[in-house]
């Protein structure tokens, strides 16, 4: 096959359509996160450590030269504060992550659990309907042992 006709096969896959709704719902949920954790988990956090607001957290390597009120080289600083907020997201998104995914297991378990008790009792109820069958046939059709003996008892009442 072709370059087109393998990529036109792999585009009308179902699985790449739900790929591509998964990472639009994903970054839609990824701003969610971001807001929860800059707008409310932060603040408390930041109440907790004496009023510190993380993202003003750096560690300036050099300062910013300034001439009068124009700067005129920027400081070389490390944000550490921004990355402790972006550990913060990573933990809280792997915790939800997490609990969807426990979540779909457990439901999907307990979906198998039922299928199988519905498969156990539907094959009980065939094992006794093929019981109650074989049964049925054994009182309309006797087996030669009961016909022999049926015979005998007969011919020793005439005799």
């Amino acid at each position: 096959m072709g370059f087109g006709s393998d990529f036109k096969a792999f585009i009308s896959k179902g699985n790449v359509v739900d790929m591509a709704v998964g990472v639009v719902v994903g970054s839609a949920f990824g701003a969610i996160i971001t807001s929860l954790v800059n707008d409310i988990i932060m603040p408390f956090i930041s109440l907790a450590t004496g009023g510190v607001n993380f993202k003003d957290l750096k560690w300036v390597l050099r300062e910013a030269v300034m001439d009068g009120e124009t700067v005129t080289t920027p400081e070389v600083a490390v944000a550490y504060g921004s990355f402790i907020q972006y550990i913060v997201n990573f933990l809280i998104i792997a915790l939800c992550i997490f609990c969807v995914i426990r979540g779909i297991q457990k439901m999907k378990a307990k979906m198998e659990a039922k299928k199988l008790a519905e498969e156990e009792a539907a094959k009980k109820a065939a094992e006794e309907e093929a019981a109650r069958k074989a049964e049925e046939e054994a009182k309309l059709h006797p087996s030669a042992e009961v016909l022999l003996t049926e015979i005998r008892d007969l011919l020793k009442a005439k005799a």
